[in-house]
């Protein structure tokens, strides 16, 4: 995989697969979902919707908890949950095999 240098930061390319991922920002939040257990239990409700990412997206942006208040609308890695770049299609599987 080949990073490009924007001044000090190595920026990694959008549209390469990522870790058996289309691309970085679906590993990302394929990662929080499957590892965080608060996430998880989230996700595991919204498996039986038709659209169970957009559903989690909903879930979290509704939550409104300190301990939840830093992941509401992105990861910890700071990736939104609204990222264009997500692959929902694959997030959408992901969340229907839980």
């Amino acid at each position: 995989m080949e990073f490009k240098q924007y001044g000090k930061e190595l920026i990694m390319p959008k549209e390469e697969e990522y870790q058996g991922w289309s691309n970085y920002e679906t590993w990302n939040v394929a990662l929080w979902i499957g590892g965080d257990e608060g996430l998880y239990s989230i996700a595991k409700e919204c498996k039986e919707s038709a659209h169970p990412y957009q559903e989690f997206v909903n879930i979290l942006k509704s939550v409104n908890t300190e301990e939840m208040a830093s992941i509401t609308y992105q990861t910890p890695d700071g990736v939104a949950w609204s990222d264009s770049g997500i692959n929902k299609d694959e997030v959408n599987e992901y969340i229907r095999e839980l």
